[in-house]
């Protein structure tokens, strides 16, 4: 049974000190000693999954289905980015989630935009995904 009901509004942060592993030379998405993009929406999903990841029925998780995202400032190795997630729209049939999501280091806004989930059961989920690969 889900603990508390998902409601637009919900809104959660998480915070990261750059590190060397997430520059976009380091994870392959480009040549720059600088955060990288990818690392970014990482941290913009993760801080969108936790918002309302208590809410959710026990088995049950999100997976992400879109983002529309801008990357509009780069940010150093060793200063602190700030991830934030607010659920703005919740579905009909409950299982369609929409999120604003941003990212700021310590000097401002370095990105910003949209993050559409899906509730899913995570062992059916899993488990398709897993006899993909079957011959």
């Amino acid at each position: 049974m889900s603990n508390t009901m998902m409601t637009p509004g919900m809104s959660g942060s998480s915070e990261v000190t750059v590190s060397e592993e997430m520059l976009a030379s380091s994870v392959g998405s480009g040549k720059v000693a600088v955060f990288s993009t990818a690392m970014m929406v990482a941290g913009m999903e993760g801080t969108a999954v936790d918002v309302v990841q208590g809410s959710l029925e026990d088995g049950q998780t999100t997976v992400g289905t879109a983002l529309n995202i801008t990357h509009v400032s780069a940010t150093p190795q060793g200063m602190k980015v700030r991830f934030t997630a607010e659920l703005t729209a919740v579905s009909a049939n409950g299982k369609g989630l929409s999120f604003k999501v941003a990212a700021h280091d310590e000097a401002g806004l370095i990105g910003e935009g949209t993050h559409e989930r899906v509730v899913v059961n995570q062992k059916k989920f899993e488990d398709r995904t897993r006899a993909k690969k079957r011959d």
